[in-house]
């Protein structure tokens, strides 16, 4: 596998047009919160706001990354855990339907007279068909190698979000039960599998207060109304896939970027969109994450914008620097953002 492949970087939304436009740090500060809202709230990217799966311009970059991942390893990027046959039909269904209904051009999905699916995507002009649990049976026009493992495994190669499922038991607890995460950030679908929400967050810098809710965050993620959150962080380049493990050779300092160099400044917002489609009826949710890049380059310019992200890198309490990877670089960014030229 080529190292120069996997380091290839993916277009700030400033790159092309017609991708969705976000800014998670409007308040000027940096906040561990829940943070969720009505999936479909208006944020002033119109039909794309409604749109659980965010298709646009930069789809082949992030397939052939998440492709790239795959044949590193599959198991670095795709778990499960007591992931149940009617749970994975449920979510699977639920993806389909939400893929056919946002894309119409992209998908489509025919029901046989045996009760089995045939979904096939125009994009990667693969055919999945699935019997009547919407189990995977067998592909067609896929050169893909490993071979998918599952349904979930498939359909993440059809789209630009990473995937990840909670379940709930009887009891109460919750644990994660599925994630397949080719574009990680900082964090290993290997070492969250089958944890619950409080263990999962544990190591995210103020989040104290929040886990101490956990288990009522965990419920209103399966219980509540489908809704949308977001994430943000600083990185000195736009490759999506950044495992805490480095890939065999090369180096971590190499593979972990948030290398900031004023005299040759390279910085990307990394926004993240999240969106939480509960599913009651089965005990858990579908947890949707799409990766965004904004340059900061750009951002600088307008003087609102480079206002907010100031003041909200001025508020990082010293631990959330740390957990950020911005704790040495953090005063030479301020001093670029606050110079003049870029």
């Amino acid at each position: 596998m080529s190292l120069e492949n996997l380091l290839q970087e993916a277009r700030t939304i400033e790159a092309f047009n017609g991708a969705p436009c976000y800014f998670p740090l409007m308040s000027g500060r940096y906040e561990v919160k829940p943070g969720m809202m009505p999936f479909g709230s208006c944020l002033s990217n119109g039909e794309a706001d409604q749109q659980v799966f965010q298709i646009d311009d930069n789809f082949s970059h992030y397939r052939q990354a998440k492709l790239l991942a795959r044949a590193e390893r599959l198991s670095k990027y795709y778990q499960t855990c007591n992931y149940s046959k009617a749970v994975a039909g449920a979510i699977a269904c639920l993806i389909i339907n939400r893929l056919i209904q946002e894309y119409q051009n992209h998908f489509c999905c025919q029901k046989s007279t045996d009760n089995t699916w045939i979904f096939h995507s125009r994009l990667t002009k693969e055919t999945l068909y699935l019997d009547a649990d919407w189990e995977l049976q067998q592909v067609q026009g896929s050169a893909v190698f490993p071979p998918y493992a599952s349904t979930l495994d498939a359909l993440a190669a059809q789209m630009q979000e990473d995937l990840t499922v909670i379940c709930r038991a009887v009891n109460g607890s919750n644990w994660l039960s599925a994630v397949h995460l080719c574009y990680p950030n900082h964090w290993s679908a290997e070492a969250k599998i089958g944890k619950d929400f409080a263990t999962i967050h544990a190591p995210v810098a103020g989040m104290e207060k929040i886990n101490r809710r956990a288990d009522a965050i965990a419920n209103t993620m399966i219980d509540h109304k489908p809704m949308v959150r977001f994430a943000w962080g600083l990185g000195t380049d736009t490759r999506l896939n950044h495992h805490p493990q480095a890939p065999s050779g090369m180096s971590l300092s190499q593979w972990r970027g948030r290398n900031f160099d004023p005299q040759q400044p390279r910085l990307y917002l990394r926004i993240e969109r999240q969106v939480i489609w509960g599913l009651p009826e089965y005990e858990a949710a579908l947890f949707t994450i799409r990766t965004y890049f904004r340059d900061c380059g750009v951002v600088k310019k307008d003087l609102v914008l480079r206002s907010k992200l100031h003041a909200a890198i001025e508020s990082m309490t010293p631990e959330s620097l740390v957990y950020k990877g911005l704790a040495e670089s953090k005063a030479s960014i301020l001093e670029w953002l606050d110079a003049l030229s870029s």
